[in-house]
């Protein structure tokens, strides 16, 4: 096997937490480095690797054959389209753009250069959701009628991350959370027909948007996504109605905290989540009602990894694909639209 050399476009809280220890975990890849700004971190933590002073430098190291976008969003298309033109595979953080267009042409540029390219979705591989699309594709609830997706914070002051609250596109609640609720919703009912939206500004003295709920419409049922700073108490994260029976279920992955409190990745055992974060399923068994426990499935960021590897070795497509960005840009471009217009879009 040999590896795939690896290189992160920074290494803050994303590509300390979210990407460095998986790529490392997996014998398919080699991180080679990150490009630091300011502080000389990466080789502390990951001996043997470099600290690029610019850009220009890590995407001249022909070495290097996939590039992390793991920085601000304004910053994607410019530097993922960087790096398609130096003839590295790209993976791009979420949101994969701050434009359906500029989406577009990245897709079209890979295709064009004989790149990979795909967007960091790692909340498919969250317990919870995978335990969500279990009981979906099972069909135990029969036709979906009605389902709300939530993420819920009580984050009530300013971020100190500068380029979440300055006026700057794709900043904003919609471009961080929206991304992964609505790429979740894609993944469980696919491209909806209409979006109708509210997105609003709550925080004293925010200047960018930080509450939002939209409605995607299908022919024959209704998503809701929703999001906000100030929910001291948060709801079940997932509810769906069916024609056979609800599934409830919280937001219970572990993932994030772990890996924040420094704790290292595995491949068995990691991601499970407490009993306590258990879903449950209702449903009406030969005209008994029924309230069952289901085991959460475990959560692993590793196999998002796994299936890059598996794109860039075999040709297979990515795990999340450019046209996978496309589509969710496309709504949040709709919902955007939506409440500022104060009507219901048509996709």
């Amino acid at each position: 096997m040999t590896p795939i050399r690896t290189a992160l476009l920074s290494f803050g809280m994303s590509g300390k937490v979210f990407h460095a220890p998986f790529i490392h975990l997996h014998k398919g890849f080699q991180l080679v480095g990150a490009w630091e700004r300011t502080k000389q971190l990466i080789s502390e933590i990951y001996p043997g690797t470099i600290s690029y002073p610019t850009m220009e430098a890590l995407l001249a190291d022909e070495s290097i054959q996939l590039v992390v976008v793991n920085t601000p969003n304004y910053t994607h298309y410019e530097y993922a389209k960087a790096a398609l033109l130096a003839g590295k595979d790209v993976i791009v953080e979420k949101a994969f753009t701050t434009t359906v267009a500029e989406a577009v042409e990245l897709k079209q540029l890979a295709e064009k250069t004989g790149r990979k390219i795909g967007v960091f979705q790692s909340r498919r591989w969250d317990s919870d959701f995978k335990t969500v699309r279990k009981i979906v594709e099972s069909k135990q609830l029969g036709n979906i009628i009605e389902a709300a997706l939530r993420f819920d914070r009580f984050r009530p002051v300013l971020s100190a991350k500068l380029h979440k609250e300055a006026n700057l596109p794709g900043a904003g609640l919609l471009n961080d959370l929206g991304p992964h609720l609505t790429d979740q919703a894609l993944c469980l009912f696919g491209m909806p027909q209409a979006v109708y939206a509210d997105v609003r500004i709550t925080r004293e003295h925010s200047i960018v948007d930080d509450w939002f709920e939209m409605s995607l419409h299908y022919p024959n049922s209704r998503v809701s996504l929703k999001a906000g700073f100030f929910s001291r108490e948060p709801l079940p994260a997932f509810v769906l109605h069916g024609t056979k029976g609800s599934f409830i279920k919280t937001r219970g992955d572990v993932q994030e905290t772990y890996l924040l409190a420094g704790i290292q990745p595995n491949i068995t055992g990691w991601g499970t989540e407490p009993d306590s974060e258990s879903g449950y399923l209702f449903t009406d068994k030969e005209g008994i009602i029924s309230k069952e426990k289901i085991t959460t499935e475990p959560g692993n960021y590793y196999y998002y990894y796994d299936e890059v590897y598996n794109a860039i070795t075999q040709n297979k497509p990515m795990p999340v694909t450019g046209d996978d960005g496309i589509n969710v840009m496309a709504i949040l471009e709709a919902a955007a639209k939506s409440s500022k217009e104060k009507r219901v879009i048509e996709l």
